[in-house]
């Protein structure tokens, strides 16, 4: 997935930063509201990890800000702030979950998949390309000789193709998901990845439509 932290404090914003990207996930890391609001305008994020108080305001009133406008990212609050009355405004105003400082990573990383098997697509998160189960939830791989080893970006383009459910994903779509704002975008790099998967999971697992994007086989 592709997450969005949101948060002042730098030894736990790198903490968490590593452990999201630890379990495959692709993190960007925004210190305050306005570098946040800029991540926002550009990159379509499957979840958001949200500080309630950042140097230039409250996140209370992005997560309002977001809802207002229909965005249904889902957002889990991380704060210091305890108090029944905070938990609450954070519910009310769209939150998903709510994580109160000082948390343990191990209970964030699980926090994270449940608010993203709640959201994902398909109810079902065991889908099939060309006679190899993916499982969304527990980002395995498997076929015929058993189980596939992907790498990190190996799996991201996979599981962006498998939510489109059939439709036609374009490459600037996929370098979207691929790379966080500080990596350097090379031209043939999604090809490289496709070719990869292909050699894992089959020849036709993943369709090449010419000036169009990728799709996987159904």
């Amino acid at each position: 997935m592709r997450i969005l932290l949101i948060e002042d404090d730098a030894g736990l914003g790198s903490a968490v930063r590593d452990r999201i990207a630890g379990d495959g996930h692709l993190p960007d890391w925004a210190g305050d509201l306005a570098s946040a609001r800029d991540f926002l305008r550009v990159v379509d994020y499957d979840l958001v990890l949200l500080d309630m108080m950042l140097p230039d305001g409250r996140g209370l009133d992005l997560l309002q800000d977001l809802r207002r406008a229909k965005n249904t990212v889902p957002v889990i609050v991380l704060t210091a702030m305890d108090r029944i009355t905070d938990r609450i405004d954070g519910l009310n105003a769209g939150a998903d979950d709510y994580l109160i400082k000082p948390f343990d990573l191990s209970e964030l990383a699980a926090r994270i998949g449940a608010v993203a098997r709640r959201y994902a697509r398909d109810p079902n998160p065991v889908q099939h390309v060309a006679g190899v189960e993916v499982d969304l939830a527990g980002r395995r791989v498997r076929g015929p000789q058993g189980a596939i080893d992907l790498s990190q970006r190996e799996w991201i383009i996979l599981e962006t193709l498998v939510q489109a459910k059939g439709a036609t994903v374009s490459k600037s779509r996929l370098e979207d998901r691929l790379y966080s704002f500080d990596a350097e975008v090379e031209s043939n790099t999604i090809e490289v990845y496709v070719s990869r998967l292909r050699k894992k999971l089959g020849r036709g697992s993943v369709e090449t439509l010419r000036g169009l994007g990728y799709r996987v086989a159904r």
